[in-house]
């Protein structure tokens, strides 16, 4: 009988908290979305024209990166809740996974930084116009994400190399996966929004 509840798993994954904070994530980015797509209507050739400044190859590799990412992160918790593994042996390779996916958190953190410093030496900023006020609050803000998500991944990492988690016990990681899930959703959305639609 308690073989049957240490193998069942928590529905939604990881700790609840973090639910909340995904709920108030979507409602603010979703409310930025809206808002964007409101004035863009409202003035489509101003962002029309000013999307051309943005360098979309940067925009897709960042959604390459994000997406492998998120696939490390996937293989990281697969190694956690695997049956055939050690303790040992699977924060081992979850600690390998991770550390993949914090490389690529930062190959990220260094292109968007590269695009904003492209952008700002054009001497775009808020004030431009409309669409440059959405795009970098939008980016800028997913950006703070992306970099809170790769300490919370490191920190998860560190734990992974003093054999933290367990079949049994995996709620920390699978609350930084979530949160990683997230940051990788919202670009997904961002990209093409504020990059392509024209």
């Amino acid at each position: 009988m308690q073989s049957n509840q240490v193998s069942r798993e928590p529905y939604p994954p990881g700790d609840f908290a973090i639910w909340i904070v995904i709920y108030v994530e979507l409602v603010t980015f979703g409310l930025l979305f809206v808002g964007y797509a409101f004035s863009r209507k409202a003035d489509i050739l101003t962002f029309n024209n000013s999307q051309l400044a943005l360098n979309k190859t940067s925009g897709f590799i960042d959604t390459l990166i994000l997406i492998t990412s998120s696939y490390f992160i996937v293989k990281a918790v697969h190694a956690i809740k695997s049956s055939n593994l050690s303790l040992q042996e699977a924060n081992h390779i979850a600690s390998k996974w991770l550390l993949a996916a914090i490389a690529f958190g930062g190959m990220f953190l260094v292109n968007k930084f590269l695009e904003f410093s492209a952008i700002f030496g054009q001497g775009i900023t808020l004030s431009t116009n409309k669409f440059f006020m959405f795009y970098l609050l939008l980016t800028m803000f997913h950006f703070m994400h992306v970099t809170l998500g790769t300490v919370i991944l490191f920190n998860i990492f560190k734990k992974t190399k003093k054999d933290g988690y367990s079949k049994e016990d995996h709620r920390g990681l699978e609350t930084g996966a979530v949160y990683w899930h997230l940051v990788d959703l919202l670009w997904i959305v961002l990209f093409p929004l504020v990059y392509i639609i024209r």
